[in-house]
C-alpha cells in the first residue's frame, strides 16, 4: 500500500509572552495505509501535537501535511471539519464519553453530523458495539460499566463512521495490564483485519509491543526503532 500520510519539514511554534517554544522543526513523516505505529517519546516532546496535526485539529506553524494526497494545511476550517469526520476516529485515555447518553447513543455521536437516516444510523451503531463485543450492552450507561467496557465504546464511536485512520492518545494509559492488552488485541486486529491506518501515542514500551512501527520523537526529531509485532 502506498503512502497514506507524508509530513515534510512541519515545524510548531507557539509564543507564549516574548517567547517563543519551538515544539519540532522540520519534521519529516511518512506513514504507509495500513500501518500501525506507536510513537513514544518524553514528555513535552510534542507527541499529542503531532496527532492534533494529523487529526486536522491544530494547524503547523509552516511545512506541508498531506493526507491521501490531500493538502491538509491548505483546507478552510470547514473543509477540514467534513475531512475529519469522513476520515479520522479518535481514541483517547479518559474514554471521553457523555455520562447522560448510554453506549448506543454514545457511538453515534459521530454519525449526527453524516446525513445518514435513523435506521441506518442505528444498525452502524450495532455493528460497531458487535466488533468491540458490547453489543448486548448498547443501553447500558457509562457509570454501568468497567473501564476496559467504557474504552470498547469509545474504539466503537471512532469506527462507526468507518474513517480510514485511528488516532488513539494513550489508549490504556488509565487501564490495568490484563484490559490494556485487551484493548491493543482489539486495536490490532481493527488494523489486520479492518485495515485502519492507527497512530498511537504511548509512554508504555509493552504497547508499543503491539505496533508494526515505533517511533520515538525527541528533540522535534523521530528515531525508529522497527517492527515489533
Amino acid at each position: 500500500m502506498g503512502a497514506l500520510i507524508d509530513i515534510r519539514r512541519a515545524s510548531k511554534r507557539f509564543v507564549k509572552g516574548r517567547e517563543t517554544i519551538t515544539i519540532f522543526d522540520k519534521l519529516d513523516l511518512v506513514i504507509n495505509e495500513g500501518d500501525f505505529v506507536a510513537i513514544m517519546g518524553p514528555s513535552g516532546s510534542g507527541k499529542t501535537t503531532l496527532l492534533n496535526l494529523l487529526g486536522g485539529i491544530d494547524r503547523a506553524t509552516e511545512g506541508e501535511i498531506s493526507f491521501g494526497g490531500v493538502r491538509l494545511d491548505q483546507l478552510t476550517e470547514g473543509q477540514l471539519s467534513g475531512w475529519r469526520a469522513a476520515n479520522v476516529g479518535f481514541i483517547f485515555q479518559f474514554y471521553n464519553l457523555m455520562p447522560m447518553l448510554n453506549a448506543a447513543r454514545n457511538v453515534e455521536l459521530p454519525l449526527l453530523l453524516t446525513r445518514l437516516g435513523k435506521g441506518d444510523r442505528a444498525r452502524r451503531v450495532q455493528a460497531a458495539l458487535e466488533i468491540v463485543g458490547l453489543g448486548d450492552r448498547a443501553k447500558h450507561f457509562p457509570r454501568e460499566m468497567s473501564g476496559g467496557q467504557q474504552q470498547r465504546v469509545a474504539i466503537a464511536r471512532a469506527i462507526v463512521a468507518d474513517p480510514k485512520m485511528l488516532l488513539c492518545d494513550e489508549p490504556t494509559g488509565d487501564l490495568d495490564r490484563k484490559t490494556a492488552d485487551e484493548i491493543l488485541s482489539m486495536l490490532q486486529l481493527l488494523n489486520r483485519e479492518m485495515g485502519k491506518t492507527i497512530i498511537m501515542v504511548t509512554h508504555d514500551p509493552e504497547a508499543a509491543r503491539y505496533a508494526s512501527r515505533v517511533l520515538h520523537l525527541d528533540k522535534g526529531r523521530f528515531i525508529e526503532q522497527g517492527a515489533m509485532a
